[in-house]
């Protein structure tokens, strides 16, 4: 795996569209290009002619060598439109391992926006933070790309998560099934997220959620500190590590199967990805569930 990948190292990297183009670089190393078999301009193999294919791609020559009939296939590049819904909400400024929550978030969407804009994909933007929400239309060419990255550049995590009276402003009036990417850390307190998600899915498009957590958190590591805040609240806990910690990762491990279930029964593809991993996963995810619009 590449050490450029290390996600230590891409945010150490400011420049946020460098830091793109450095980790979707290191990732497709070795990878085919996307691309489906049709009729299309950029000749790939013949294969026999079947009942209903369209006679305009027989191939007339490999008939009169072989008395047989082929039809040209070719690659055909297809895209589609891609929106990226980031929670920027308080709790997405918990840190760990010297970045936060968002940081991870910026890079991870600056990094499949950057391999969606390559692949010919329209890409959107969509900001949930302090109760409102701020969108930017899906669009596709290099300086769209640029202005995702300066609006992912400047978010800044902070209030409640958006009220539910502003999903409605998500559905775009399109015809065609969109990727949805909902990168959130799923904290939420009256069912508000769950509730977003519902939304997405009456839309009939594709839904991916990356849950983001801090290695901290799954493993309670908060060496050195006895009372943990809410982020979003400002309320505080008490906690004592040694006799807890047992129990803490047991119910814990509850909760992420209670909520990987709750997303799988609404068709939704969910990844829990800690904010140690490396990104590559997450392109991966990204390429298989975009494949699904495809074909």
């Amino acid at each position: 795996m590449s050490k450029l990948i290390d996600p230590k190292v891409v945010m150490a990297i400011k420049d946020l569209s460098l830091a793109a183009k450095t980790v979707v670089d290191g990732f497709m190393t070795g990878v085919n290009k996307s691309s489906i078999k049709g009729p299309g301009l950029e000749f790939s193999q013949y294969r026999s002619y079947q009942p209903g294919d369209d006679l305009r791609w027989l191939d007339w020559k490999m008939y009169g060598r072989s008395d047989r009939y082929y039809i040209r296939e070719s690659e055909v590049e297809t895209s589609i439109s891609v929106r990226f819904l980031i929670d920027a909400s308080g709790s997405m400024n918990h840190e760990d391992g010297g970045y936060k929550k968002l940081d991870y978030a910026k890079n991870l969407a600056a990094s499949l926006a950057y391999l969606a804009n390559n692949q010919g994909d329209a890409i959107g933007l969509y900001v949930f933070q302090d109760g409102g929400l701020f969108s930017l239309a899906a669009k596709q060419d290099f300086q769209h790309l640029s202005r995702m990255f300066y609006q992912l550049e400047n978010i800044k995590a902070g209030g409640d998560f958006t009220k539910p009276i502003h999903y409605k402003d998500i559905y775009t009036g399109s015809k065609r099934r969109e990727l949805l990417i909902f990168i959130t850390d799923m904290y939420e307190q009256n069912g508000e997220i769950l509730q977003l998600i519902d939304t997405l899915t009456t839309l009939k498009n594709e839904v991916i959620v990356f849950h983001l957590m801090g290695k901290n958190e799954l493993e309670l590591d908060f060496k050195g500190y006895s009372e943990l805040e809410d982020l979003e609240t400002g309320q505080t806990i008490k906690i004592d590590v040694k006799t807890t910690k047992n129990m803490y990762q047991e119910k814990l491990e509850k909760h992420l199967n209670s909520m990987r279930m709750e997303l799988l029964d609404r068709h939704i593809f969910y990844r829990m990805i800690s904010m140690a991993e490396p990104l590559d996963q997450a392109l991966r995810d990204f390429l298989t569930q975009r494949s699904k619009l495809r074909t």
